[in-house]
């Protein structure tokens, strides 16, 4: 008999292990097919997302606008939920203006977070602006860049700042408007420039002169050494009065790029003549590099005051004017 008993209790245990297991396999079964469920109900995406599709937010757009405009697209499959995720997110009605590109499906949660982040899903769009380029050739640039911001209405805000739109390669998002490219390029003309602060000071020239000699020089001398003479030569007309006659100016008034000014040109009423009119120019000509800038404060000193340059590329420099025109019929005729 008491084996008897023995032999149930452990069927029983068994059976009681086995079926305990069953039934918390069956109960984590039913939680996964509820959560499956419910994601599905809620955060998916729809079925029918349509891959690839760009939605472009407009700056101010409200959160209840956006979400309605990407439930009408099928980006999300439900608007309501998508407010409710901004709103415990903290975001609010502050998302990220902008295009953005959804290439493949993506839950409810991923979105609202691209929303709130500006992860806008394009690669970062490359721009480079040489050295000597005005802020009308860096419209034009921008313009093919961004087809969104038309090239008059960059200029209008870069000009302000022409000679301070420091060159160099920037990468910026899709959606970046004229304002933040601007101020994207001054803020690097301000990093750059800040380690010359002190020579700056000891020039005894405020900044703005520096950066009118500077584009000067970048248009006018190629090498770093010619920059520097050539810097020594303008400083040397400047100190004893004599119009500098740069020709690179003739570009800058008339919006072009040109270096051979004609006999009508040099007449021009025009602040930036600088055969008409003594002293720098009201205003830098171009976008000076760091090398240009340089070569404003650092000038080879010299007693030329003439240079040119021959058909063959290279810089002649003269003390006088004979020996200037003496170049000229060497080197150019």
């Amino acid at each position: 008999m008491d084996t008897f008993k023995r032999y149930v209790r452990a069927v029983s245990a068994v059976l009681e292990k086995r079926l305990g297991r069953f039934w918390r396999l069956w109960t984590l079964a039913l939680i996964l097919a509820v959560l499956i469920g419910a994601y599905r109900l809620t955060l998916a995406p729809p079925a029918d997302f349509p891959l690839e599709s760009v939605v472009s937010i407009a700056r101010g757009a409200s959160a209840s606008e956006i979400a309605e405009e990407l439930g009408d697209r099928s980006i999300v499959a439900h608007p309501s939920l998508l407010r409710f995720a901004l709103r415990i997110s903290g975001t609010g009605d502050r998302v990220q203006a902008g295009t953005y590109l959804f290439s493949a499906p993506e839950n409810l949660l991923v979105v609202a977070y691209r929303l709130a982040a500006g992860a806008y899903g394009h690669p970062p769009v490359r721009l480079t602006l040489p050295e000597g380029e005005t802020a009308r050739d860096l419209s034009e640039r921008v313009n093919a860049a961004f087809l969104d911001i038309r090239a008059s209405v960059f200029l209008a805000e870069a000009r302000p700042y022409e000679g301070y739109l420091f060159p160099d390669t920037y990468f910026f998002l899709p959606s970046a408007s004229a304002d933040d490219i601007v101020a994207s390029m001054r803020k690097n003309f301000d990093a750059k420039t800040a380690p010359l602060t002190d020579a700056i000071a000891l020039s005894g020239r405020p900044l703005s002169d520096i950066v009118v000699l500077a584009s000067l020089i970048e248009r006018e001398a190629r090498t770093s050494a010619a920059k520097r003479i050539v810097a020594g030569i303008l400083l040397n007309r400047l100190a004893l009065g004599m119009p500098l006659q740069v020709d690179a100016v003739f570009g800058y008034i008339y919006g072009r790029d040109t270096y051979s000014p004609s006999l009508e040109d040099l007449k021009v009423d025009s602040p930036y003549n600088t055969y008409t009119h003594k002293g720098l120019p009201p205003g830098p000509i171009a976008n000076p590099g760091l090398e240009s800038i340089e070569a404003a404060l650092y000038p080879t000193k010299t007693d030329y005051l003439y240079y040119l340059t021959g058909k063959d590329g290279v810089m002649r420099y003269a003390t006088t004017y004979a020996g200037h025109q003496a170049n000229r019929r060497k080197y150019l005729d």
